[in-house]
């Protein structure tokens, strides 16, 4: 683990990304609560709730979807260089936005791909959108008529599909551990 001429531990980022139903919100909120509860400062930043709350002006072309995840790495590489372990769920469909959030985070940034297939994710479908895209209320579907290209090198890719949530969170904690970011020892999911 790496820390500051003060002591402090030095933030990072987790970038979580996949499929609209693959698991992002709930891997990063049990990853965050595992975090904390080893006294981490956690901020979770959603890219759907980013973009409502902070970027409504964007919409779903690739231009502003590249655009809100330039944003987002922006903003949770100033929360890192705090101090801040940062877990960013966002679909993130675009292979040139990946490399452009892993080039302004730097050495203190990881890749996971939550690799689950188009038809786990309809059928869990936790906001309704995939239902909504079929009926017409929802343009641009990533997965559907909007691409999503496969991750070419990622950090750690988890299969939601397989795994449930206990083991994919503690994959992630595993790898943060084995990158140096956090120390080893009792960070376990609950």
């Amino acid at each position: 683990m790496v820390t500051s001429g003060l002591g402090e531990r030095e933030g990072f980022v987790v970038w979580i990304e996949g499929l609209s139903g693959s698991g992002k919100s709930t891997l990063s909120q049990e990853t965050a609560k595992a975090l904390r509860a080893s006294g981490w400062k956690v901020e979770i930043l959603d890219g759907d709730e980013v973009r409502r709350m902070v970027f409504p002006e964007l919409g779903w072309s690739r231009k502003d979807r590249e655009t809100h995840a330039r944003r987002v790495s922006y903003v949770a590489r100033l929360l890192a260089r705090n101090g801040v372990a940062v877990l960013v769920a966002m679909i993130t469909p675009y292979e040139t936005s990946r490399q452009a959030a892993r080039s302004v985070e730097g050495a203190r940034f990881t890749e996971v791909w939550l690799k689950c297939p188009l038809e786990i994710c309809q059928q869990r479908d936790p906001k309704g959108i995939y239902r909504r895209s079929t009926q017409g209320a929802v343009a641009h579907m990533t997965g559907v008529d909007d691409p999503f290209e496969e991750p070419l090198n990622p950090d750690l890719i988890v299969d939601t599909s397989r795994d449930g949530v206990p083991v994919s969170t503690q994959r992630v904690l595993d790898h943060l551990r084995a990158k140096g970011f956090i120390a080893p020892g009792p960070v376990v999911a609950t």
